[in-house]
Protein backbone atom coordinates (compact mmCIF):
# COMPACT_ATOMS: atom_id res chain seq x y z
CA UNK A 1 0.00 0.00 0.00
CA UNK A 2 1.29 3.26 -0.90
CA UNK A 3 1.90 5.74 1.86
CA UNK A 4 1.01 9.24 1.55
CA UNK A 5 2.62 12.51 3.91
CA UNK A 6 0.56 15.48 4.13
CA UNK A 7 2.77 18.89 5.61
CA UNK A 8 1.22 20.82 8.35
CA UNK A 9 3.14 24.18 8.13
CA UNK A 10 1.87 26.00 4.76
CA UNK A 11 -0.72 23.30 3.64
CA UNK A 12 -2.67 22.92 6.73
CA UNK A 13 -1.44 25.78 9.28
CA UNK A 14 -0.74 29.22 8.10
CA UNK A 15 2.03 29.73 10.20
CA UNK A 16 3.51 32.52 8.49
CA UNK A 17 0.45 34.54 9.07
CA UNK A 18 0.13 33.90 12.99
CA UNK A 19 3.75 34.52 13.18
CA UNK A 20 3.31 37.81 11.69
CA UNK A 21 0.69 38.50 13.45
CA UNK A 22 2.13 37.43 16.38
CA UNK A 23 5.27 39.71 15.85
CA UNK A 24 3.73 43.00 15.11
CA UNK A 25 1.83 42.77 19.19
CA UNK A 26 5.03 41.34 20.94
CA UNK A 27 7.81 42.59 19.06
CA UNK A 28 6.79 46.39 17.17
CA UNK A 29 3.73 47.74 18.90
CA UNK A 30 4.36 46.20 22.37
CA UNK A 31 8.63 47.29 21.74
CA UNK A 32 7.55 50.98 20.41
CA UNK A 33 5.61 51.01 23.66
CA UNK A 34 8.31 50.45 26.60
CA UNK A 35 10.23 52.36 24.72
CA UNK A 36 8.36 55.54 23.87
CA UNK A 37 8.52 57.42 27.25
CA UNK A 38 10.80 60.23 27.66
CA UNK A 39 12.62 60.47 30.47
CA UNK A 40 14.45 63.72 32.50
CA UNK A 41 16.22 65.02 34.81
CA UNK A 42 17.91 68.08 36.43
CA UNK A 43 21.68 69.74 35.62
CA UNK A 44 24.06 70.96 38.21
CA UNK A 45 21.65 74.00 37.79
CA UNK A 46 18.76 72.87 38.16
CA UNK A 47 17.13 73.17 34.26
CA UNK A 48 15.59 70.03 33.35
CA UNK A 49 17.49 67.98 30.41
CA UNK A 50 16.20 64.85 28.43
CA UNK A 51 17.68 61.89 29.13
CA UNK A 52 19.61 60.32 26.46
CA UNK A 53 18.54 57.46 25.37
CA UNK A 54 20.49 54.34 24.30
CA UNK A 55 19.84 53.97 20.83
CA UNK A 56 17.15 51.06 20.16
CA UNK A 57 17.08 47.87 17.62
CA UNK A 58 14.36 48.57 14.91
CA UNK A 59 11.59 45.91 14.85
CA UNK A 60 10.42 45.32 11.63
CA UNK A 61 8.46 43.21 8.80
CA UNK A 62 10.02 43.49 5.30
CA UNK A 63 6.91 42.69 2.91
CA UNK A 64 6.25 40.24 0.69
CA UNK A 65 6.92 36.84 2.98
CA UNK A 66 8.15 35.13 -0.27
CA UNK A 67 10.97 32.64 1.32
CA UNK A 68 11.13 30.82 4.69
CA UNK A 69 14.06 32.30 5.52
CA UNK A 70 12.33 34.33 8.16
CA UNK A 71 15.43 36.62 9.19
CA UNK A 72 15.10 38.04 5.93
CA UNK A 73 11.58 39.17 6.65
CA UNK A 74 11.32 39.89 10.20
CA UNK A 75 14.04 41.80 12.35
CA UNK A 76 15.72 39.88 15.28
CA UNK A 77 18.81 40.93 17.17
CA UNK A 78 19.82 37.06 16.92
CA UNK A 79 18.88 33.74 16.05
CA UNK A 80 18.51 32.70 19.17
CA UNK A 81 16.15 35.73 19.83
CA UNK A 82 14.09 34.06 16.88
CA UNK A 83 14.41 30.47 18.15
CA UNK A 84 12.89 32.00 21.83
CA UNK A 85 10.32 33.46 20.33
CA UNK A 86 9.18 30.60 18.54
CA UNK A 87 9.77 28.16 20.79
CA UNK A 88 10.26 29.38 24.25
CA UNK A 89 7.99 32.21 24.29
CA UNK A 90 5.14 31.87 21.97
CA UNK A 91 4.88 28.51 20.71
CA UNK A 92 1.93 27.43 21.76
CA UNK A 93 0.18 30.84 20.54
CA UNK A 94 2.43 30.60 17.35
CA UNK A 95 1.85 26.82 16.50
CA UNK A 96 -1.29 25.72 18.39
CA UNK A 97 -3.58 28.53 17.45
CA UNK A 98 -2.71 29.56 14.27
CA UNK A 99 -5.65 29.80 11.48
CA UNK A 100 -6.13 26.98 8.49
CA UNK A 101 -4.27 28.02 5.13
CA UNK A 102 -7.99 27.78 3.65
CA UNK A 103 -11.64 27.77 5.52
CA UNK A 104 -12.16 24.98 4.75
CA UNK A 105 -8.76 22.54 4.78
CA UNK A 106 -9.82 20.39 7.61
CA UNK A 107 -13.37 19.51 6.09
CA UNK A 108 -11.39 19.11 2.74
CA UNK A 109 -8.42 16.97 4.33
CA UNK A 110 -11.25 14.57 6.59
CA UNK A 111 -12.72 14.22 3.51
CA UNK A 112 -10.18 12.76 1.40
CA UNK A 113 -8.50 10.89 4.01
CA UNK A 114 -12.23 8.93 4.44
CA UNK A 115 -12.37 8.52 0.57
CA UNK A 116 -8.77 7.29 0.44
CA UNK A 117 -8.31 5.16 3.58
CA UNK A 118 -8.75 2.15 2.54
CA UNK A 119 -6.21 2.72 -0.88
CA UNK A 120 -3.37 4.45 0.97
CA UNK A 121 -1.74 4.75 4.43
CA UNK A 122 -1.78 8.71 5.20
CA UNK A 123 0.39 10.05 6.95
CA UNK A 124 0.45 13.92 8.72
CA UNK A 125 4.44 15.00 9.07
CA UNK A 126 5.48 18.44 10.38
CA UNK A 127 8.70 19.88 11.09
CA UNK A 128 8.59 20.49 14.87
CA UNK A 129 11.08 20.74 17.81
CA UNK A 130 10.43 21.06 21.41
CA UNK A 131 7.13 22.79 22.55
CA UNK A 132 6.10 22.96 18.91
CA UNK A 133 4.93 19.35 19.36
CA UNK A 134 2.49 19.78 21.50
CA UNK A 135 1.24 22.94 20.39
CA UNK A 136 1.15 21.10 16.83
CA UNK A 137 -1.04 18.26 18.30
CA UNK A 138 -3.70 21.02 19.73
CA UNK A 139 -3.72 22.20 16.45
CA UNK A 140 -4.70 19.58 14.83
CA UNK A 141 -6.79 18.21 18.18
CA UNK A 142 -8.69 21.73 17.52
CA UNK A 143 -9.30 21.28 14.18
CA UNK A 144 -10.84 17.87 14.12
CA UNK A 145 -8.02 16.34 12.24
CA UNK A 146 -8.81 12.61 11.68
CA UNK A 147 -5.70 10.87 10.11
CA UNK A 148 -4.28 8.81 13.24
CA UNK A 149 -0.55 8.92 11.28
CA UNK A 150 1.33 11.68 12.54
CA UNK A 151 5.29 11.87 12.01
CA UNK A 152 7.25 14.91 13.56
CA UNK A 153 10.67 15.39 12.19
CA UNK A 154 13.54 17.64 12.30
CA UNK A 155 16.88 18.17 9.95
CA UNK A 156 18.14 15.48 11.93
CA UNK A 157 15.44 13.00 11.49
CA UNK A 158 14.25 13.99 7.94
CA UNK A 159 15.19 10.96 6.47
CA UNK A 160 13.50 8.76 9.16
CA UNK A 161 10.57 10.74 7.34
CA UNK A 162 11.34 10.29 3.76
CA UNK A 163 11.39 6.49 4.90
CA UNK A 164 8.00 6.63 5.66
CA UNK A 165 6.08 7.65 2.96
CA UNK A 166 5.65 7.49 -1.27
CA UNK A 167 4.68 10.89 -1.64
CA UNK A 168 4.50 14.13 -0.22
CA UNK A 169 2.27 17.45 0.11
CA UNK A 170 3.87 19.99 1.03
CA UNK A 171 4.62 23.73 0.49
CA UNK A 172 8.20 23.81 1.69
CA UNK A 173 10.49 24.73 -1.39
CA UNK A 174 13.77 22.94 0.03
CA UNK A 175 11.41 19.72 0.98
CA UNK A 176 9.95 20.44 -2.89
CA UNK A 177 13.51 21.05 -4.84
CA UNK A 178 15.25 18.18 -2.54
CA UNK A 179 13.91 15.07 -2.42
CA UNK A 180 14.79 11.15 -2.52
CA UNK A 181 14.32 10.15 -6.32
CA UNK A 182 12.23 7.06 -5.48
CA UNK A 183 9.69 9.58 -3.50
CA UNK A 184 7.34 12.16 -5.51
CA UNK A 185 6.27 15.83 -4.27
CA UNK A 186 3.50 17.58 -4.67
CA UNK A 187 4.08 21.70 -4.53
CA UNK A 188 0.82 23.37 -2.56
CA UNK A 189 1.82 26.80 -4.16
CA UNK A 190 2.01 29.61 -1.52
CA UNK A 191 3.97 33.07 -2.24
CA UNK A 192 7.03 31.69 -1.13
CA UNK A 193 7.28 28.76 -3.43
CA UNK A 194 5.32 29.99 -6.78
CA UNK A 195 8.55 30.47 -8.59
CA UNK A 196 9.61 26.60 -8.70
CA UNK A 197 8.09 24.66 -11.39
CA UNK A 198 7.34 21.35 -10.73
CA UNK A 199 5.16 18.26 -12.28
CA UNK A 200 3.23 18.16 -9.32
CA UNK A 201 1.40 20.68 -7.99
CA UNK A 202 -2.13 22.26 -6.84
CA UNK A 203 -3.13 25.87 -5.46
CA UNK A 204 -6.15 24.14 -3.35
CA UNK A 205 -6.53 21.24 -0.99
CA UNK A 206 -9.86 20.02 -2.47
CA UNK A 207 -7.97 19.72 -5.67
CA UNK A 208 -5.05 16.79 -3.96
CA UNK A 209 -8.03 14.09 -4.47
CA UNK A 210 -8.06 14.34 -7.79
CA UNK A 211 -4.37 15.17 -8.51
CA UNK A 212 -3.39 12.05 -6.74
CA UNK A 213 -5.61 10.01 -8.38
CA UNK A 214 -4.34 10.48 -11.41
CA UNK A 215 -0.27 9.92 -10.38
CA UNK A 216 0.70 6.50 -11.71
CA UNK A 217 2.20 5.53 -7.99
Amino acid sequence: MKRIGIEVNGVLRDTIGKFKQLYEKHMIENYEAENSNQTFSLDLSGNTILDEVEESFEYKITLPVDSLDLKNHFSFKSDEELYDFMFEDFPMQLFGHAGSCETYSFNDLNEFYTKNRDNYEIYIVSDEIGKSKPATLFFLSKFGCLIENIKFYSTTTIDQMWEKIDVLLTANPDLIENHPDNTIVVQYVTDYNKSINTKHKIDSLKDFDELINNIEL
